[in-house]
């Protein structure tokens, strides 16, 4: 490849990310490709400092805009510093969460309107986008049976709720619509077979 592949990993919270992209690197890995793997908010010290205080359940008086500019400021960086480097010098980029989520939590869930969110999306990501992009898709109430069995303390996005988390998934939904670029893959199935929907889209894309 002249250019890496870049990738991105979407859904609500509970969907499986962490499981895919988890297969994703040990297939990766095992084919000796040359990958980094990043995550939003976060994957610079910028960014892991800005990703604290936007979960950070003390700082539940956030403004919906505040919190909008926080997570492109992360999104500016971590093009700047790390995405656009690696894909330059031919690397798989694999990114938990991107500009995707943006536009369904903030541009369609906290009702700041995707028109805005869209442009400053392209800002923040100096008109980079994703070449592949995997929308986790469960339902809220899977969601939700999923995050009780973790032992993990809820931080301050996953703690607002199931009318929320069904606005973000409707945002996804429309995204998924508008883009070729974002496969809907049915997360309900065993880890196995969905990571063999996500491989034969790569495999078709490289």
């Amino acid at each position: 490849m002249d250019r890496g592949l870049f990738i991105t990993f979407e859904g609500i919270d509970g969907c499986g990310k962490s499981t895919q992209i988890g297969l994703l690197t040990d297939w990766l890995e095992k084919r000796k490709a040359d990958f980094v793997l990043v995550r939003e908010p976060g994957g610079t010290p910028v960014g892991e400092k800005i990703r604290t205080i936007l979960l950070d359940k003390e700082n539940d008086g956030m403004s919906p805009v505040a919190e909008l500019l926080l997570f492109e400021a992360a999104r500016a960086q971590i093009v700047s510093e790390r995405i656009r480097p690696a894909l330059c010098e031919g690397r798989y980029v694999i990114c938990d969460r991107f500009f995707d989520s943006t536009y369904a939590y903030q541009g369609v869930a906290r009702n700041l309107g995707t028109d805005l969110v869209n442009g400053l999306n392209r800002m923040a990501a100096g008109g980079l986008e994703p070449d592949l992009t995997f929308f986790l898709d469960i339902s809220v109430d899977e969601s939700f049976k999923r995050r009780r069995s973790r032992a993990i303390e809820d931080d301050r996005i996953e703690l607002l709720g199931r009318d929320f988390q069904n606005k973000v998934r409707g945002g996804y939904l429309e995204a998924a619509k508008a883009s070729q670029r974002i496969k809907t893959v049915d997360a309900s199935g065993t880890p196995e077979e969905i990571f063999n929907i996500i491989k034969g889209y790569i495999t078709e894309r490289e």
